[in-house]
């Protein structure tokens, strides 16, 4: 479970920037590197027109404020692969797991129109810092806003002291360092105007829980691939920081075109089994071992969730994320895994998990 940290961890990076506020860094995510949080999205937003004239409008001015700043960042840097501090997986998974609780009580319409623009905004992107246009930045800041606000501010701010307590101090001045300090800073005044426009419109009680279908088709399913596939899980070391490096011979707008089919999957998700899937990773993280490795019943908790979450999307937007994965990853990446795990447990969870597919494919939309 823990190797899912590392893929968030870039998104720590980011969070650890909002953390620097307070240490006179000024760093606003951009579309790029928030696609891992906007890839779990879920369906159109329809909210008051009050509520998104005014985050709408706020967003405009914070485009003003900082769009010259986002064009000096460097988003194509591997610098966001890396940890924000010291190497603490197990630490790191309980920020990452704050995460997950902000996504889950988030507005699923909301989530899924944040992925749209971060879509929309990949299309744009352009020049040698890979960043996207004004209007789809604004855009992206806009929809992320309103999805903040749709969660009550203790769960936004468990997210933020999660990340600050990884994040190492020399980061922010570090980041600080790689852009125009006056831009930076003109940046930072506009998101404090930004989240206290947000704050004024956020929710103050968090969404109920999702319901969690029983009884299915996939869920037996499930049950089977965790029974074949468990041993395997308890083989890989989850703590490593492998899971950090970047695909080898590939470069961040090659890799980006495969984040992009990811996020397209995910605005197409239904919006309870996105959620009733972040909090069934919300319960498996409670009960990892030191080793990174979650019990059995949650396990199978999280393959039946995914299972029934990719069910609801049409098999040739799921076939795309396929796809563009095939394109970066070379086989050597796969070779290099399956020499770390005793290859009779691999082959049986791969076994398990064709099994399980074709399950989930008869039920697929």
């Amino acid at each position: 479970m823990v190797r899912g940290a590392r893929k968030f961890l870039g998104l720590g990076v980011a969070a650890a920037v909002v953390y620097s506020i307070k240490e006179q860094l000024n760093f606003v995510p951009g579309p790029r590197h928030a696609a891992p949080v906007a890839a779990a999205a879920a369906s159109m937003m329809m909210a008051p027109a009050a509520f998104a004239d005014e985050i709408g409008d706020a967003s405009k001015k914070l485009g003003d404020a900082s769009y010259n700043f986002a064009k000096e960042v460097d988003w194509n840097n591997g610098i966001f692969l890396q940890a924000p501090g010291k190497f603490q997986p197990l630490k790191a998974l309980k920020a990452i797991d704050k995460m997950i609780e902000m996504g889950a009580a988030a507005d699923p319409k909301l989530l899924k129109a944040a992925a749209e623009a971060h879509h929309k905004a990949i299309g744009s992107i352009s020049g040698p810092n890979g960043v996207t246009s004004r209007a789809d930045w604004d855009e992206v800041n806009a929809a992320l806003g309103r999805v903040v606000a749709s969660v009550p501010k203790a769960k936004v701010m468990a997210v933020y002291d999660a990340v600050k307590d990884i994040t190492d101090p020399k980061v922010p001045a570090y980041m600080k360092s790689l852009v125009n300090g006056p831009d930076a800073e003109k940046a930072y005044q506009g998101f404090l105007e930004f989240k206290d426009v947000v704050a004024k419109n956020q929710v103050t009680a968090a969404s109920a829980p999702a319901v969690v279908p029983s009884g299915d088709k996939i869920g037996a399913a499930a049950k089977q691939l965790s029974d074949a596939s468990y041993p395997f899980i308890k083989d890989i070391d989850w703590l490593s920081d492998i899971y950090l490096k970047p695909l080898p011979g590939k470069t961040a707008p090659e890799t980006l075109k495969a984040i992009d089919k990811m996020v397209v999957m995910g605005s197409k998700m239904d919006g309870n089994l996105l959620k009733a899937a972040a909090e069934a990773h919300h319960k498996a993280i409670g009960s990892v071992d030191s080793k990174g490795v979650t019990s059995a019943a949650d396990y199978e908790a999280v393959n039946a969730a995914l299972g029934r979450l990719v069910a609801s999307v049409p098999k040739d937007t799921v076939m795309d994320v396929y796809n563009s994965m095939a394109k970066i990853v070379d086989p050597t990446v796969t070779n290099n895994m399956f020499s770390k795990v005793n290859p009779l447990d691999a082959v049986a969870a791969a076994k398990g998990f064709y099994t399980f597919k074709d399950v989930v494919q008869a039920s697929q939309r």
